[in-house]
């Protein structure tokens, strides 16, 4: 069975049974505690909570879903036979419409019906402290298939926490098949609070989730997840030269650095874009190491847009190649000084690591790995206290300089060197939101920031958009901007919950990890964005808009230089 019947016999079967099917949501979660979508439940979190409705949303209180998702924590383990950072989810949740019998016998009806699996055994809570034993899940199973073994486990194994350390959870029950594990049923009944105390839920839900990936694997009878239909036509377009483990490494990055940059990360130095340029840039070493043609690369990302886009229409091959190509260009000029001073070194401690990264950009993974006896008491917690140590002198250095202005804004980088610049520079940044906001009303609301650069002398805006805009285009955005400049319009700043915000309408699409509390910007009715400042207090302070040039900088991704003058 393909991976793509899979997702249509699962989808199918729960559709018939009253499920609403709703299309995943993207690896940049709205939730502001995690960096990355790391389950099915994510984007259903405020409906287990009574924040949302689901019957007004869905029209159901029952959802089913196929999510991407990305766990950094296992980076390190790629390159075994059962570590990813970018997998699917298979789930199905029920908000209030039912509860443990109907989640048990769906999952046992699924797997043993639809899919002829034989299931090995089936765990349930075993009860710890104050809470109670998942009895109840135990008499369902034992109902449902009568014989079947069951074995009783403690919370690490048989209670799901919540990311973040705040939200809804439960007991569990684990489905095996073939010794391993392919269906977890997740029972929330409490919710978890900051300091770890529960409390029971008014509305009990189900959240399941099945690997896609570990389900093929054990459909297909393979001996691994790189041996499925998933990973396998990938892992054969790596370099034949690089030994099992590296070439697992490519595969599993490769997906992942696909999915990323198709849900506009863009490479850097901070959060989600620091673990693409980790992913781009470990691929790139081993193929530098090796002597690879680079160019596989390519047929690499054209392949993975074949296997996934008939369900990820998002994922386009020229633009994840064009900035690929773009890290490479950039990593390779520096990249063999660094390997040749990891060679000198007698021993590689965690200073001796970031001074490589920082000065060279090579990877914690990289170094790890080509250190080797040299490395061996080299850990990602100490390299990562390094990397703190440095972000934390870095943001220290940055505020003496500049006078205290937080200049690193979630819209992008504004940089200046004295109050009169900050002055210009601030003018621009507000030019930014106005040019946003003119754009997706020109062209459409396809258009999403994906970066921007602003000095006392000009802006510099990164967005999407699949071609080259027309002179008349440009000037009607031009237009637009100094029509809203005239008007002199208030910029008002108002201060509320990050959840809240985006209910308002406020653009966010750098979809970092915002604080609980966010600021909201609006210029008049025309625009409104999440942001960290600073603005001018009206438009007419920001003088005369001028695009001075509009380019390609990737494949649909454009980018334009503007300046402002003195009214």
């Amino acid at each position: 069975m393909t991976h793509q019947e899979i997702r249509h016999k699962f989808l199918d079967f729960f559709e018939k049974r009253g499920h609403k099917i709703v299309p995943s949501s993207s690896l940049l979660p709205d939730d502001p505690s995690v960096l990355f979508t790391t389950a099915g439940m994510q984007q259903f979190k405020p409906y287990y909570t009574g924040q949302a409705d689901a019957m007004k949303d869905f029209g159901s209180l029952n959802t089913a879903s196929i999510q991407k998702a990305m766990r950094t924590s296992d980076i390190d383990e790629v390159g075994d036979k059962s570590h990813l950072t970018f997998f699917e989810m298979l789930g199905n949740f029920s908000f209030g419409g039912y509860w443990k019998k109907e989640a048990i016998e769906y999952a046992y009806e699924f797997l043993t019906k639809e899919l002829k699996l034989e299931i090995d055994y089936v765990s349930v809570f075993e009860g710890e402290k104050d809470i109670p034993a998942d009895e109840e899940s135990e008499k369902i199973w034992k109902s449902v298939a009568p014989g079947i073994e069951i074995k009783k486990m403690g919370r690490e194994d048989n209670f799901w926490g919540p990311t973040g350390n705040e939200g809804p959870c439960g007991p569990t029950s684990e489905i095996f098949v073939n010794g391993v594990e392919v269906w977890n049923l997740v029972f929330n009944e409490y919710y978890c609070h900051p300091d770890g105390k529960l409390e029971k839920l008014k509305t009990s839900g189900v959240d399941t989730g099945m690997g896609l990936d570990r389900l093929s694997t054990v459909i297909q009878n393979k001996k691994n997840i790189f041996e499925t239909d998933l990973l396998e036509p990938i892992l054969k377009l790596a370099p034949l030269e690089l030994e099992e483990k590296v070439k697992r490494v490519i595969a599993d990055h490769s997906r992942a650095i696909a999915f990323l940059i198709s849900d506009e990360v863009q490479p850097s130095n901070k959060e989600q874009g620091y673990i693409l340029r980790r992913l781009m840039r470990r691929i790139i070493t081993h193929n530098f190491i090796a002597k690879a043609d680079l160019t596989l690369m390519h047929d690499i990302f054209a392949k993975i847009a074949e296997i996934y886009g008939q369900h990820y229409p998002n994922l386009n091959a020229g633009l994840i190649i064009n900035i690929f190509d773009s890290e490479k260009e950039k990593f390779e000029k520096t990249l063999s000084h660094g390997l040749k001073e990891l060679q000198k070194l007698d021993k590689i401690d965690a200073q001796s690591a970031f001074k490589l990264y920082e000065s060279y950009g090579l990877p914690y993974e990289i170094i790890k790995e080509l250190g080797e006896k040299k490395s061996e008491k080299l850990t990602r917690e100490k390299f990562d206290e390094e990397f703190k140590k440095h972000q934390e002198l870095s943001r220290a250095g940055a505020e003496k300089k500049f006078g205290g202005h937080g200049l690193l804004l979630d819209t992008g980088k504004l940089r200046a060197g004295n109050e009169q610049e900050l002055k210009k520079a601030t003018r621009l940044h507000t030019a930014t939101h106005l040019l946003h906001t003119a754009l997706r009303k020109i062209l459409g609301n396809e258009v999403k920031q994906v970066g921007s650069d602003i000095t006392a002398e000009r802006l510099r805006f990164d967005f999407t958009f699949p071609r080259k805009l027309t002179n008349e285009e440009i000037k009607k955005v031009e237009d637009l901007v100094n029509e809203v400049i005239k008007k002199d319009l208030p910029v008002t700043k108002e201060e509320m919950p990050y959840e809240e915000a985006l209910k308002t309408g406020a653009l966010s699409f750098f979809k970092l990890k915002y604080p609980p509390k966010v600021n909201v910007y609006s210029v008049g009715d025309f625009s409104k964005e999440l942001c960290g400042g600073p603005h001018v207090s009206h438009t007419g302070e920001i003088g005369k808009f001028s695009i001075k040039k509009e380019e390609a900088i990737g494949a649909g991704i454009r980018r334009i230089r503007a300046i402002v003058l003195e009214q």
